[in-house]
């Protein structure tokens, strides 16, 4: 771990840790990260640099040793979710009372986060996040639903138009932010992840821990979709990458193993094939015209998640 906690002196951030893993993303982090952390007074800043190269981790070291952010070197790349919790560890340690979880490809202005953390502050037991828009200004996240009842995801702004009765809101963690208090009690994210669905879970089991789950509408954050897998800033409707459909419909069965009963685990594995169509739509319908690697990934999801479900059911 190199580097040292950020800002001069102690300021209204005081206490914040703002937590980021990072996947190759030097670059995002110099043109995101850099211009937020310099304006939050008495805030640590904790990177997590994923392994990639030799060359982007020396570019991180120095790029970390500029900004004085903390910085944790796993020999590996342990995904999003073992990631942030690695970094909250460091954060921990350090002193914060509070975390941002932040993608290395979305930004969020200093009073947005002040706007965030003072919902913290004064309720420890809230998970929060804002309304997440894309660089074009359109709605990426205002709130998700979980259907429970067979383990679809819609946007909760749609609750009325699908008449949905069996959800319960979920938080993105690309911009999420929680009291290290709330934060220890959960015990982070879930492991067996990598990456998608592990903010799904982190929302579930923070609900049932007797916390309250937000949106927090006046706090506006942007997220480039797409760059920290450098598939660069995707458009909704977009094909998305093979990681992206294999681990959302894998991790959707996995979520189900981890926290629901068996009778529960059944419905959402009759499911899985149609549900596996809807994520692949996401990706829009032009793809299937080259369709052998998202169909493939689909199909490694549905076998993987039916596969990591099927001890719940014994």
């Amino acid at each position: 771990m190199a580097g040292a906690g950020g800002g001069e002196g102690r300021g209204r951030f005081a206490g914040l840790a703002v937590v980021v893993v990072g996947y190759g993303s030097s670059g995002l982090l110099s043109a995101n990260l850099a211009p937020l952390t310099r304006t939050l007074p008495g805030a640590i800043t904790v990177v997590v640099d994923n392994r990639t190269t030799d060359d982007e981790r020396d570019r991180m070291r120095a790029l970390a040793a500029d900004q004085g952010w903390l910085l944790v070197e796993p020999d590996s790349n342990l995904g999003f979710g073992p990631g942030m919790n690695v970094g909250a560890a460091v954060a921990l340690e350090a002193g914060a009372d509070a975390l941002l979880l932040l993608n290395p490809d979305a930004t969020i202005a200093p009073d947005e986060v002040a706007t965030l953390l003072a919902v913290v502050r004064a309720d420890a037991d809230a998970l929060v996040a804002p309304r997440i828009l894309r660089p074009d200004g359109s709605v990426w996240f205002d709130g998700s639903d979980l259907h429970l009842g067979d383990g679809r995801i819609s946007a909760t702004r749609k609750r009325g138009e699908l008449g949905v009765r069996d959800a319960e809101l979920w938080l993105s963690g690309a911009c999420l932010m929680l009291s290290a208090e709330l934060w220890q009690r959960v015990g982070g994210f879930g492991d067996g992840y990598f990456l998608y669905w592990e903010d799904v879970e982190l929302s579930y089991r923070a609900r049932r821990a007797g916390a309250r789950v937000l949106v927090v509408p006046e706090a506006t954050a942007v997220h480039a979709e797409g760059g920290t897998q450098g598939a660069g800033h995707e458009r909704s409707g977009e094909a998305k990458s093979e990681m992206y459909y294999y681990f959302n419909i894998r991790n959707r069965l996995v979520f189900a193993a981890r926290n629901l009963d068996s009778s529960s685990v059944r419905r959402w594995r009759r499911a899985s094939v149609p549900i596996a169509y809807e994520v692949l739509l996401q990706g829009g319908r032009r793809q299937f015209l080259r369709p052998v690697a998202p169909l493939r990934a689909a199909f490694r999801g549905v076998r993987d998640g039916l596969r990591a479900s099927r001890t719940s059911l014994s």
